[in-house]
């Protein structure tokens, strides 16, 4: 056991230096490039990628022709982003809190060449809106003057006093020659959402425009992007932005950069580790970068950096079609596991008292585990329709299940467990380490369009792979009990745990809660009694674990960042409460999704009754299982705690909790129904203890 531990605190040792333990402080961020002559930003709310044609919107599809170009991800705090958040987050650099004030930017009061937009003080008194005006703050102790085009152009360039040095209400306004004067141009193009702001109901109407309506808006649009491009002056670096949703369901929004040498390439982000895909805040930092100021450490963007080339408009409007495909289908997925669940623990009750199909049930509970990973293996194959979705997972299940019971270790009461856990946890391993492009748009894990994570893990694949790290290690420490399963069970935990706290996994509440299950599992096999103390202990533990990776992670350069250690200066800069309120508000919310705690209250009734009454529940089913392994005992434990405390320490609350226990407990029945006596004589491995004596006792 201690040379386990001195291996675990040597692996997570290393693993805090490849999170930059030699790294400097995080300095002022810049572009790494020359500074940029001038910068003009385009703001064009709820523009997508399937406007921009040649015929409908033949200035922004030049631009566009000419620049890198990538996905947007507008999301602010609320689901839907209006105008009014979308131009306050690029204001303050960080999302914008105000979402319930949906609507247009106010419309600025002129004041000589500038003006002040009304009401500004309600950002940070009433709305406490943190860093508004940090933008046109910054560009003002910098000396740097700017123009701003439109009531969205003047929300982001204002200062901290809601005034504009210089503001026009049109472009046909400008000129050449006053254009030159500054070295910031934003402009406000409106069209596309004006028929959703009228009642100031954008969140919660659906797409009110047909398509030759919307057309007739694109062209006008089009129109005043292309008086503003006509007149900029030679060498402005160009940023055209889809600001906003439109409508009541998010999209992936238009972001182009033209400058020299970015034409045909990709636009995306050190914020999201994608080529293709950058954030909101992104702009603030790009427009301050690329003028050479520095950029406040408030701001969570990074500037925008330009990827591979062979970028193509197909790609991003198929990147948004694919996130809306796991969109209209994600809550039935849930619906349907959910519902798959509660019949299936129904259907064992009732079978297993009057043991009969044993059989069934087993298959059955195997293709139910299942279920989780094929929703990631099917990201291996191309797909582009729904259908071609469903029969990709249902594929998948298929073959795993076929492989859980095709080869020897069928005959074995952990064979099948062994197989769908080790697969599991092998998988969000394996996508960890090659950029985690399984979990990305898949329905157990995330979408940019939602926005809330573009990379690393999330906290459903975080339940099921801390759930099938523990239980393959478990089937180890079965096969190989003693020092050798005890040293399975913390190394490849510990690993799995690096891989998910580090920069590749970017998981904050995951290592607080796969410490505790590590060790609680571990000490068990070793015949260790484990109190409240030393949980509270391992739980301090994660936290310190975790905390560290933060720490080291935001003393690297601000453009290597992980959301990790930009948190730790949230929490320097007064800003973190608010997150963690939201994040507490998130996970209280799923207490009562009706998708997820089905799966929670259904496996957790059937587990303890099955312990309480093991006749009566499921022919002595768990007892068995147990029995034959006291290992898997220590791993369930071990998983349920994981469970619960990532449940409390994840925004996504009981969804942690569900999966743990949605894949934990159909293998655990069917280890229970391998381990059965009546199964146990075509099994050619030796039985011990209690159930060796019931066995014999039936053959007589």
């Amino acid at each position: 056991m201690r040379r386990a531990l001195v291996v675990l605190a040597v692996l997570i040792g290393q693993a805090l230096i490849g999170q930059g333990l030699f790294a400097g402080p995080a300095q002022a961020r810049a572009s790494g490039q020359e500074p940029a002559s001038r910068v003009a930003l385009i703001g064009v709310p709820g523009l997508h990628w399937n406007d921009i044609t040649q015929a409908d919107a033949p200035n922004l599809w030049e631009l566009a022709r000419s620049s890198a170009i990538g996905s947007l991800s507008v999301r602010a705090v609320g689901s839907v982003t209006c105008p009014y958040d979308g131009w306050l987050t690029v204001s303050a650099g960080t999302r914008s809190a105000v979402g319930y004030r949906c609507g247009a930017p106010p419309l600025p009061e002129q004041r000589g060449a500038g003006a002040v937009i009304p009401g500004y003080g309600y950002l940070t008194d009433v709305a406490r809106q943190r860093g508004a005006g940090t933008l046109g703050e910054s560009l003002k102790a910098a000396g740097q003057c700017s123009i701003a085009i439109g009531p969205g152009a003047a929300l982001a360039l204002a200062d901290r006093q809601g005034a504009v040095p210089r503001y026009h209400s049109s472009p046909l306004q400008v000129r050449t020659a006053d254009l030159e004067q500054c070295r910031v141009i934003a402009m406000d193009v409106d069209d596309l959402v004006l028929p959703y702001l009228a009642d100031g109901s954008l969140p919660r109407v659906p797409d009110r425009l047909g398509p030759a309506e919307r057309r007739d808006a694109l062209r006008m649009a089009d129109a005043k992007a292309g008086a503003l491009l006509s007149v900029l002056p030679q060498g402005t670096t160009v940023l055209l932005a889809g600001l906003s949703d439109h409508g009541s369901v998010p999209h992936l929004r238009v972001a182009a950069m033209r400058e020299p040498g970015a034409q045909g390439h990709l636009l995306g982000a050190a914020s999201t580790q994608r080529e293709d895909i950058s954030i909101l805040p992104d702009l603030t930092a790009t427009v301050l970068a690329k003028l050479g100021v520095p950029v406040p450490s408030t701001v969570v963007g990074v500037p925008l950096r330009v990827g591979s080339a062979g970028a193509t408009f197909e790609r991003l409007q198929r990147a948004d079609a694919t996130a809306q495909a796991i969109r209209s289908v994600k809550g039935i997925y849930f619906t349907a596991v959910a519902v798959l669940q509660v019949l299936f623990y129904l259907v064992a009750f009732l079978l297993l008292r009057r043991r009969k199909g044993l059989s069934p049930v087993r298959l059955a509970a195997v293709a139910l585990a299942a279920l989780p990973v094929s929703s990631y293996l099917v990201n291996l194959l191309p797909w582009s329709s729904l259908p071609q979705l469903v029969a990709g997972v249902l594929g998948w299940a298929a073959v795993i299940t076929g492989v859980a019971f095709a080869g020897p270790w069928r005959r074995r009461p952990l064979g099948p467990l062994a197989v769908v856990a080790g697969l599991t946890a092998l998988t969000l391993a394996g996508d960890l380490l090659t950029g985690t492009t399984l979990q990305l748009n898949s329905v157990m894990g995330y979408s940019a369009d939602v926005g809330a994570r573009y990379y690393g893990l999330g906290n459903i694949p975080f339940a099921l792979l801390a759930t099938g790290t523990l239980l393959a290690t478990t089937a180890i420490a079965h096969r190989w009990p003693g020092k050798v399963g005890l040293a399975a069970i913390v190394l490849l935990g510990a690993f799995a745990m690096v891989l998910g706290g580090s920069g590749m996994g970017s998981d904050f509440g995951g290592v607080i809660a796969f410490v505790p299950g590590i060790a609680v599992t571990a000490l068990i096999l070793a015949g260790k009694r484990v109190s409240l103390v030393k949980l509270g202990a391992f739980l301090v533990a994660g936290g310190v674990i975790v905390m560290t990776f933060a720490w080291l992670n935001y003393l690297r350069p601000a453009s290597e960042q992980t959301h990790l250690g930009r948190f730790v200066g949230q929490v320097l800069s007064g800003e973190a409460f608010d997150i963690i309120l939201r994040k507490l508000q998130a996970m209280l919310s799923t207490l009562l999704s009706p998708n997820l705690m089905p799966i929670v209250i259904a496996a957790a009734a059937f587990l303890v009754y099955a312990i309480l009454r093991p006749d009566q529940a499921s022919a002595g089913v768990v007892p068995a299982a147990f029995e034959h392994s006291p290992a898997l005992r220590a791993g369930l434990i071990g998983t349920l705690v994981s469970g619960v405390v990532g449940m409390l320490v994840n925004d996504s609350g009981a969804a942690v909790l569900s999966m743990a226990l949605a894949l934990a407990v159909p293998l655990l029945l069917a280890t229970g129904i391998g381990a059965l006596p009546r199964d146990r004589e075509r099994d050619r491995e030796p039985v011990v203890g209690p159930v060796a004596d019931l066995t014999a006792a039936t053959t007589k």
